[in-house]
């Protein structure tokens, strides 16, 4: 079968087309037909080496982790699900890839396709859900009267938190350029700050928690915005001890990781604020709940641009440029 994959780490992972073999399902996985698959900024930030000693894959290795499609085959001990059933899952840390023409889906990690969207705005959906609906629920415990800070709103990430967020009752502030205000206020954004014309954290106070979603000193600058007893979950780092210990890694990358996040540890603690690095995990039963939201028209996916499959590899490279409004896919039947 035909795959876009990636040779080696670095500057020169010579990403391109392969064809490698069909996979062979275990017995609790789904063989998926794929349809479309969602690209995501950490599909750039793999075959560039950023998370080599975290995520394991047996090279040449398979882009892409978002994926909805069809089951044409099922493992054994597979029960929820038939050939001929439309699905979406997340396959990010699982060592495997989406942009291709099949791939194996564990039968944990999947959820059925909601019937009002199609493949390509179904496929617009994991990464993105399954990040905001932990970060948001359940590292920052989100309630209804809060108010969260959600950087860089018409991004793929905050085109959907923003949705989700205002789903859980709170209100929302976010940043983004003055043509993309109509966009973010129209997702239900509460305080828009033009980051062209205002500095975000002179003009927002009182906030119960930062998603913390672009890189720099922004992470830093928003500790001030925040109430005491507030959360800051990072999707960008820097990485932290806690998660090291979670994914069960070995004491010098405990301490490393400790190190590399001991500033931001240490300037939260000043206005007890606690701060936490996250790295999303599959999950169809979580994946499910989102599905239903869409479902509903509660939250909807916000797509900026969809690829042939025959140029996904030029999807990454426009997804690197960082102007996408929403998300960009790559449409594979």
């Amino acid at each position: 079968m035909k795959a876009l994959t990636f040779k080696r780490y670095g500057k020169s992972p010579e990403i391109g087309f392969a064809e490698v073999p069909r996979p062979t399902l275990k017995p609790d996985e789904l063989l998926v037909q794929v349809h479309a698959a969602g690209l995501n900024p950490i599909d750039n930030m793999i075959p560039a080496g950023t998370f080599k000693l975290l995520l394991k894959f047996e090279l040449p290795a398979t882009l892409g982790s978002d994926i909805a499609g069809v089951v044409t085959e099922v493992g054994s001990r597979v029960t929820r699900f038939k050939p001929g059933d439309a699905v979406f899952a997340s396959l990010f840390d699982l060592g495997r890839g989406s942009i291709a023409e099949f791939a194996a889906v564990p039968e944990s990690v999947a959820a059925s396709k909601p019937d009002n969207l199609d493949f390509v705005q179904t496929a617009a959906v994991p990464m993105v859900g399954l990040t905001s609906w932990q970060a948001l629920k359940e590292r920052a415990n989100l309630r209804a009267g809060q108010k969260v800070f959600i950087p860089a709103g018409s991004g793929g990430i905050g085109t959907f938190a923003i949705q989700l967020a205002k789903h859980f009752g709170a209100r929302v502030g976010t940043t983004t350029s003055t043509g993309n205000v109509p966009l973010v206020t129209g997702l239900g954004a509460d305080e828009v700050v033009d980051y062209k014309k205002h500095e975000f954290e002179k003009v927002l106070r009182g906030y119960d928690a930062v998603l913390g979603t672009i890189r720099g000193d922004a992470i830093e600058k928003s500790i001030g915005i925040l109430k005491p007893g507030s959360k800051i979950v990072s999707l960008i780092g820097p990485l932290d001890a806690a998660f090291a210990r979670a994914r069960g890694l070995n004491f010098i990358l405990r301490l490393v990781f400790g190190l590399m996040s001991r500033k931001i540890v240490r300037l939260a603690k000043t206005r007890d604020v606690a701060y936490s690095f996250l790295f999303a995990r599959p999950d169809g039963t979580q994946l499910a709940e989102i599905g239903e939201l869409l479902k509903s028209e509660s939250v909807r996916p916000v797509i900026d641009k969809v690829f042939p499959f025959e140029q996904a590899k030029e999807a990454l490279e426009y997804l690197a440029q960082g102007r996408a409004k929403g998300k960009v896919v790559v449409r594979i039947r």
